[in-house]
Order: C-alpha cells, then sequence, then structure tokens
C-alpha cells in the first residue's frame, strides 16, 4: 500500500478512537449528589455543550479523510503502472487555513508525472569486417583509421641494375570518415621517405547526391584505371610501363586540387572533371594555367542478366596543362617502376602537354582482364638547342610517348575477383575469418600475367646559321617487359607477391648500356587494415 496512504488512514483511525473517548466522557459524567463521589468539580452545561461542538467538528474531520481515501484510492485504481510506483500524489493536498478546525480537501485532476528522459546513449566503436570505427551514437559522424604497410625484397640480374635489396616501400596511416550523409574525408601519410612523413591525400567530399559530389584538397588526378586503383589492390608488385606517363606521376600521382564526379544511370556511367596544380604533392602551379582532366568510364551491360557482359568497363579520359622552361621542368622519368634501368632522357620543357587514354575491363567470377592505352605529348616551345654552344629560345619538336599494356589474373581458390579491391578469402589459413568465410584452409591463391611496352621519341632538329649553328639529336627509344607471377592471400588482410619479369632493353640506356634482357624477381609482404 502506498505509503501516504496507510498515514492517513491510521491517522483516521486515531481521530476515531479520540471521539469515542470524548463522546463517553459526558456521558459518564453526573450531577453532584448522584452515582459515585468524585474528586473533580461537576461539570457545568457550558462544558457540556463544547464538547458536543469539538465532538461534531472531529466526526466531520473523519468523514472528510475517509471521503479523501477513498478518492486517492479511486486514482490509484485508474493511474498506470508506472505511475503508482514511488511517492507520486500529486492528485490531492490537504489544506489547513489559519484558525480553523476543519481540514478541506480539494480534488485535483491526475497529471501523469513526466518522462524520465534516457541518457544520450554513448558512441560505438568495433570492427566492421574490414576496418576499425568510431561511431557516434546517432550515426552522424564516423571515423576509421586505416593503412598498410608493404616490404619488399628485389633481386636483379644484368649489366649495371641496382643491388638486390630489402626495401621499406610505403608505411602509409591515416583517417577515413563522413559526418552526415553529405560529407566524407580522408587523410593518408607516408611514413616510408626518409625525409618525414609526407601527406599523400587529405580532402574533403561534399556529396549532393550520387550523380553530383563535389572533392577538394590533394588527392589523385582521375586519368587512367590502374592509376585509380589503390596500390594496396594492385595485382602486380609495381604499375606498368604506362604509369610513367600519368600526371604527376613523381610524386604518387596526387596534386592540390578540386573535382566534380558522379555516378549516374545506377552506376552505369561514371565521370570526373577536374583542375589541378599538375606539379606534384603540395606544389603551386608554375603558370597561371591549370591541368585540367575529364574522365569517362561506362558499363553497358552492368543491369544485364548474362554474368558474361555485366562485368565489362570500358573508358577514357583526356588531359590538358601547360609547363614553364623558366621554372625548370622536364619531361617524364623514363626508369622503368622497378627501377632495373633508365631506357629515356629527360629534357626541359616548355608549352602545352597533352594526355590521352583509352581502356578496358572484363571481369567474370575469378577472372579479370584488363587493358589500357596512354599517350603523352610535352611541348618544348623556345627551349634552345641546350648545347653550350648553341641558339637559345628555339622551338624544337616534343617530346612523345604512347604505352599500353594488358593483362589477366586468375583466382585457383574460386573466389570472385572485386574490380577494386582484395578478393574475399574462402578458407583462410589462419587470423580472423572474412565475413561470410567457410572455415579454415590454404587461403586464396591467384596466378598472373602481363605484357606491355613503352615507346619514346624526341625528334631533331637543325638549325642552320652563319653565325650561331645548331643542332638538336634525335632520341627514339622503345622497351618492353613480360611480368608473371602468384598472389598469396593467407587471408583478408595479408598478402604475399611474387613477380618474376624480364624487362628488355632494345636501345641504349642513357647509362650508355648496350640493348639486353634483364631479370627482375620482386617480393612484397603486405598488411593492411
Amino acid at each position: 500500500m502506498n505509503p501516504i496512504r496507510t498515514c492517513l488512514v491510521l491517522l483516521a483511525l486515531i481521530l476515531s478512537f479520540a471521539g469515542t473517548g470524548l463522546r463517553a466522557q459526558p456521558q459518564n459524567e453526573k450531577p453532584a449528589g448522584e452515582g459515585a463521589p468524585s474528586a473533580a468539580a461537576p461539570a457545568t452545561r457550558a462544558e457540556v455543550e463544547q464538547l458536543r461542538k469539538e465532538l461534531a467538528a472531529q466526526r466531520q474531520t473523519i468523514e472528510r479523510l475517509q471521503t479523501l481515501v477513498e478518492q486517492l484510492a479511486a486514482v490509484k485504481s485508474l493511474a498506470p503502472a508506472s505511475a503508482t510506483d514511488g511517492a507520486h500524489l500529486v492528485n490531492a493536498s490537504l489544506t489547513l487555513p489559519s484558525g480553523s478546525a476543519e481540514v478541506e480537501a480539494t480534488s485535483v485532476p491526475y497529471q501523469k508525472p513526466p518522462e524520465k528522459k534516457d541518457s544520450a546513449p554513448a558512441p560505438t566503436a568495433g570492427w566492421n569486417g574490414e576496418h576499425f570505427f568510431i561511431k557516434s551514437s546517432d550515426g552522424a559522424f564516423q571515423l576509421q583509421p586505416y593503412g598498410y604497410v608493404q616490404t619488399d625484397y628485389r633481386a636483379y640480374h644484368g649489366d649495371g641494375p641496382p643491388p638486390d635489396s630489402f626495401v621499406l616501400r610505403r608505411i602509409r596511416f591515416g583517417f577515413q570518415g563522413n559526418f552526415g550523409t553529405h560529407y566524407s574525408f580522408a587523410l593518408l601519410a607516408d611514413t616510408a621517405p626518409t625525409s618525414g612523413a609526407v601527406i599523400r591525400d587529405i580532402w574533403l567530399n561534399a556529396k549532393v547526391n550520387s550523380g553530383l559530389q563535389f572533392q577538394f584538397g590533394q588527392f589523385k588526378e582521375p586519368f587512367a584505371q590502374e592509376e585509380l586503383l589503390s596500390v594496396a589492390n594492385l595485382d602486380f608488385v609495381e604499375r606498368s610501363l604506362a604509369s610513367l606517363l600519368y600526371p604527376s606521376a613523381s610524386t604518387a600521382y596526387r596534386s592540390p586540387g578540386a573535382m566534380v564526379l558522379g555516378d549516374l544511370g545506377g552506376g552505369r556511367l561514371q565521370y570526373w572533371v577536374g583542375a589541378f596544380n599538375g606539379k606534384g604533392i603540395a606544389t603551386a602551379n608554375t603558370t597561371n594555367e591549370p591541368e585540367v582532366l575529364g574522365r569517362l568510364r561506362l558499363y553497358p551491360f552492368k543491369k544485364s542478366s548474362s554474368d558474361w557482359l555485366k562485368g565489362l568497363a570500358i573508358g577514357g579520359a583526356v588531359g590538358h596543362g601547360r609547363t614553364r622552361g623558366l621554372s625548370n621542368e622536364f619531361s617524364f622519368n623514363g626508369t622503368l617502376p622497378d627501377g632495373s634501368f633508365t631506357f629515356f632522357p629527360s629534357f626541359h620543357l616548355n608549352g602545352p602537354v597533352e594526355r590521352y587514354n583509352g581502356e578496358f575491363t572484363w571481369i567474370k567470377g575469378p577472372f579479370a582482364l584488363r587493358g589500357e592505352y596512354d599517350q603523352l605529348l610535352q611541348a618544348r616551345n623556345n627551349v634552345g638547342s641546350e648545347t653550350p654552344d648553341g641558339n637559345d629560345f628555339l622551338s624544337v619538336p616534343p617530346v612523345v610517348a604512347k604505352a599500353w599494356y594488358a593483362t589477366a589474373t586468375y583466382l585457383l581458390t574460386g573466389e570472385n575477383r572485386p574490380e577494386n579491391g582484395v578478393p574475399k578469402v574462402k578458407h583462410p589459413l589462419f587470423g580472423p575469418e572474412t565475413p561470410g568465410g567457410k572455415g579454415t584452409g590454404w587461403g586464396a591463391w591467384e596466378v598472373k600475367f602481363r605484357y606491355e611496352k613503352l615507346q619514346a621519341k624526341e625528334m631533331g632538329a637543325n638549325f642552320p646559321n652563319p653565325f650561331t649553328p645548331a643542332a638538336v639529336p634525335t632520341f627514339a627509344d622503345h622497351t618492353d617487359r613480360f611480368v608473371s607471377g602468384v598472389n598469396w592471400y593467407p587471408n583478408y588482410w595479408i598478402r604475399y607477391m611474387l613477380d618474376f619479369s624480364v624487362d628488355r632493353l632494345k636501345d641504349p640506356s642513357v647509362q650508355g648500356i648496350l640493348p639486353q634482357n634483364y631479370f627482375v624477381a620482386l617480393q612484397r609482404i603486405q598488411f593492411r587494415f
């Protein structure tokens, strides 16, 4: 029973017994000379009348208290269970006016007590199957640390290649996340360079909808499919020869800039349009003309029911920029990605830079086939003969380079090959299982092959002049490579890569080495999170 209600009932009983005592006292008292003698003085008629008035007042008080108890019991039976827990008797009040012996009971309509507000849920943290995460209670803010470590062993056989060596190729760590549904961001630093940490990516993406997004900061210039593949998801240890012709190739293909991008038609068409400094990481532009790139990628059969067609993608890109001779800018670097030799020299540049790309990808289950063609034209206007006795400020033919490659990969263990990602390992050797895995095993095994070719020309010119004759020599060199190997995924986050390549020097190298074949073995252990 409610504590207050119990107190009121006890009070009513006490007053009832008190009233009974008062009522009995005047009935037992008789006038003097009647009955037993008494030591007290006989009561007068006025005193008896006063007692009767007090008794009447007490009876009225008892009746009001009884009525009040009945009202409280009725209200409790109507109120919800949660409202009757504890002392919540806010529906009635007792008032004792000054100078009055009466107790007034004022009935007040029942009011539901305010609901107790729960404290805000705490933020959550955990593992989503691929990344660690920290998320606000409402999901509006999310932060994911991510990164990867790549350690290589490289072995060479040929005339004058680099020494065999262990190499810490990349040690990258960063954060990615979102706040709200319209904004995402990323920050990625590479601590492998000996000069200290270098910021690779730092950008903000504002998403109006899937078809219209704006991105600002420093990130990859959108030009080619192999360039936009994450280096942690490459099929081979190093990118192809075509990567030498990509924008900002000397600084991991990144540059400060801004772009508009999006997916149209349910992902059938992707587009990128951007403007960049085009001079590398955290580097200001040297001209008043930014490097502008436009790129399209089409999935014509993405919604098809045929597995043979839905994995096909085709695309292309164009780019235009400008170099400045007074800023000491040079043509592309002719050293092969694995560093075995340098097949083409670099030249001073001044003037427009044009780039063109065409590409395709076809994926079906564990099999993937990719190909790409790239062309680069770098003008050399008013750069001079570049000889000690030659005439300066003469325009010479541009540097023109062309490259292409074709690759094929196949997962022997049957996993599906993602377009830009790591296969979901069905039977990991050790470590945490991939979501949807089927128990432990020998991991995932993949075989691969690539053929690639690159040729470059810098056409010579003669400047007959009786006073200051000049001549520019011609350079026309080319090289190609065969690469084969295997990828082993002990689990979803660890990968071992082994590449064997034959790098063929077709013309004398920049160091004067005669044409020959170089044999290169690249091994890599990669851990990512």
